[in-house]
């Protein structure tokens, strides 16, 4: 839960922002991560792999909404969670 209030504060776009874009995207990222690990260990887990992969693509959604909406937030998102290279 700490780490979950940490994310938000460090992407929120306003004092009580909990669902913009970019924090939908950030939490999404640290969930993705986590389930990521947890695959390595367990590759017999198909409903968590196809969990993660929905996950996936509602990151993707969003970022191709706010690369749509308004660019320099995507770059600056993309920057701070390390998506692109």
């Amino acid at each position: 839960m700490e780490a979950k209030t940490k994310t938000i504060e460090s992407f929120k776009t306003h004092a009580k922002d909990t669902g913009s874009a970019d924090v939908q995207i950030a939490l999404l990222t640290e969930r993705i991560n986590h389930l990521t690990g947890h695959l390595q260990g367990n590759n017999k887990d198909h409903s968590s792999r196809r969990g993660l992969l929905m996950m996936v693509s509602q990151r993707r959604r969003l970022l191709d909404y706010l690369h749509n909406t308004d660019l320099t937030r995507y770059q600056t998102v993309t920057k701070k969670l390390k998506l692109r290279k």
